[in-house]
């Protein structure tokens, strides 16, 4: 008997092609030999790639009708096992329902939050499982895996480490902690004067260096925590992907929001401290994969710290996925001294 043909479905972004990672390598585990062809954005080919889990990589523009088009020609032009659409939104569902794919995965309207978008889906699947990398393995038991997730082990170049270990070399830094103040929607980002008083209280206590990351348009972010952060004078770093690995998976510890650099260090096995308002943890949190040690698959909370990552969420914070631009109330009760409180027992666990 052949081994399968699967059209994976993760557009983007950064964390949830990341929370995505665990449910495809529970495929690639139960179907070595399969063929699993995964499409993507542009941006995020190389982080696929990473991966080692596809087989092939494709990209596609949804914003582009040419893209589209010939993404769907690419479809239809082959013979599939299954389709599953990780992403759960109409530009992904659309794409194997027009490209004749027989069998469509996807989640149950109790699931997605785009309305209406299991309606192109032939096989639906009602989550029973909290974090978003469950549900999305809960879609690869539907296509026959044996588990719903399996290890990922993310490849970092020999060539973007060598970059990395350049940069932090001339400013004079081996052991670090990597702050990531950024995030898609400014409502569940910590404030960029606390981030700077945790450098403060970073370096003179624990005697460490941090270096913030930020991405494109976060220039003024950026310059805001270092300018917060006294003597403390961290290294302000915006990379690409691959140096960026490199800088995640060699730090002490990682401490962000709900964000994507922060779940790819925890990929990348690094220790974490996230720091949640409007997201859930338990669904949004921390994920580690089953043979990282130190922890479970999921992270803890602030109130049972356990051996693994730390996520701080105020109590009575409300879940919302409203994209607004001011900073969330429940951010604003986290406090600076919690937050270093809580790297101090992950740097703890984690030696």
């Amino acid at each position: 008997m052949s081994e399968p043909r699967f059209l994976v479905l993760r557009l983007g972004s950064l964390g949830d092609i990341v929370h995505t990672f665990p449910a495809v390598a529970a495929l690639r585990e139960s179907f070595p030999a399969a063929e699993i062809i995964w499409m993507t954005h542009p941006r995020w080919k190389f982080l696929v790639d990473s991966s080692i889990l596809a087989t092939e990589v494709r990209t596609i523009e949804t914003r582009a009708v040419a893209s589209l088009r010939k993404a769907i020609e690419g479809v239809r032009q082959s013979a599939w096992d299954a389709s599953i659409d990780y992403q759960g939104l109409w530009k992904s569902a659309a794409l194997p329902f027009f490209g004749g794919v027989k069998r469509r995965i996807g989640f149950s309207s109790h699931t997605i939050r785009e309305f209406g978008v299991p309606v192109l889906y032939n096989e639906r699947v009602k989550a029973k499982t909290i974090h978003i990398a469950d549900q999305n393995g809960e879609l690869s038991r539907r296509a026959g895996a044996r588990n719903r997730v399996a290890p990922v082990a993310l490849r970092v170049s020999a060539a973007d480490e060598a970059t990395m270990r350049s940069r932090l070399e001339k400013a004079g830094m081996d052991r670090y902690i990597v702050l990531s103040p950024g995030g898609g929607w400014r409502a569940k980002c910590w404030p960029a004067e606390r981030f700077g008083a945790l450098c403060i209280q970073v370096h003179h206590q624990l005697g460490l260096r941090c270096v913030v990351n930020y991405g494109p348009g976060e220039d003024d972010l950026a310059h805001s925590v270092r300018g917060a952060s006294g003597d403390a004078a961290p290294l302000l770093c915006n990379a690409e992907l691959g140096p960026l690995m490199a800088l995640l998976r060699s730090a002490t510890c990682v401490v962000g929001g709900d964000t994507g650099p922060l779940h790819l260090a925890v990929a990348l096995g690094t220790p974490a401290v996230a720091l949640f308002g409007p997201t859930d943890p338990a669904r949004n949190g921390p994920y580690r994969n089953p043979c990282q040690s130190g922890s479970d698959a999921s992270a803890t909370t602030d109130t049972d710290p356990g051996d693994g990552d730390i996520a701080l969420r105020a109590p009575h914070s409300v879940t919302s996925h409203s994209r607004n631009d001011q900073t969330d109330p429940s951010m604003l009760a986290i406090q600076v001294d919690s937050v270093f409180d809580a790297v101090r027992r992950r740097i703890g666990s984690s030696s």
